[in-house]
């Protein structure tokens, strides 16, 4: 069951929801690709989906680990709704199950990392990398249970040009910030909750029809409801409550602004 939210959990939301990234037309999340991959510092991209939104609401530290993030884009139809609450526009949804493979097939012939999940299915998703999205990419890996300064080192030696973290929140985020201030190389970290599970065949996709409706939290359940229950059933109408209350807030202060 989530937990209560911590003092000042509605000024957190409304903090992320200006910082989220829109993007509104397919050029649009082309340039969005274009410029996460293009050289510079190191930077993060993270996404915000109604569970992560639970857990801000809850933790003050997990909200400063996204707000760190370099890019923060909205993921799944809770937030889209939330963000027409505050009389924001939405944009595309970015999730990051199809956003991140097209960010790895783009930076095909560079070294790829995966830290995150175990085997066999993070040797899957190596398969997955190196026969279908980069053939061209070396492709170094690293279970999700790790301690920090391992995947310091592993990314110190391999300097990879994409790390896609498949830990889970709240660690992915904290690994990924903490990978950003250590390396001092061009690199994207990626915080991909279930996308490591995904390309090694662990977790099926749901249908196109599901995924465009904005259901595929509905089919996950159905194929995991153990471990998805309290994310989902318990999760979704506590998220509900504190938009709606977020949301006549919003109204009665006259913020935000529309986007």
């Amino acid at each position: 069951m989530p937990g209560p939210a911590t003092p000042g959990w509605q000024m957190r939301w409304y903090q992320l929801v200006r910082t989220m990234a829109r993007v509104h037309t397919p050029q649009g999340e082309e340039q969005l690709l274009d410029w996460l991959l293009r050289p510079g510092e190191a930077r993060v991209l993270a996404f915000v989906n109604a569970h992560a939104m639970n857990m801000v609401a809850e933790s003050e530290p997990f909200y400063q680990a996204l707000m760190s993030a370099d890019v923060v884009v909205r993921d799944g139809i809770g937030v889209s709704l939330l963000m027409q609450l505050l009389n924001q526009l939405p944009g595309q949804n970015l999730n990051g199950t199809d956003l991140i493979p097209q960010l790895i097939a783009r930076a095909d012939g560079e070294t790829i990392a995966l830290f995150g999940t175990r085997d066999p299915w993070l040797q899957q998703a190596r398969e997955a990398v190196r026969t279908r999205l980069a053939p061209r990419s070396p492709c170094i890996t690293a279970d999700g249970f790790l301690e920090l300064g391992d995947y310091i080192r592993l990314a110190a030696k391999h300097r990879p040009r994409v790390i896609v973290l498949g830990m889970g929140m709240p660690k992915q985020e904290e690994v990924a910030v903490a990978l950003r201030a250590a390396l001092g190389f061009s690199c994207l970290v990626v915080c991909g909750g279930a996308i490591i599970d995904f390309l090694g065949g662990k977790t099926p996709r749901a249908p196109q029809w599901v995924r465009e409706a904005g259901f595929e939290w509905a089919f996950r359940l159905g194929r995991e409801p153990r471990r998805l229950w309290d994310r989902y059933v318990n999760g979704n109408p506590v998220f509900l409550r504190r938009a709606l209350r977020i949301a006549t807030r919003s109204l009665r202060h006259g913020w935000p602004a529309p986007a």
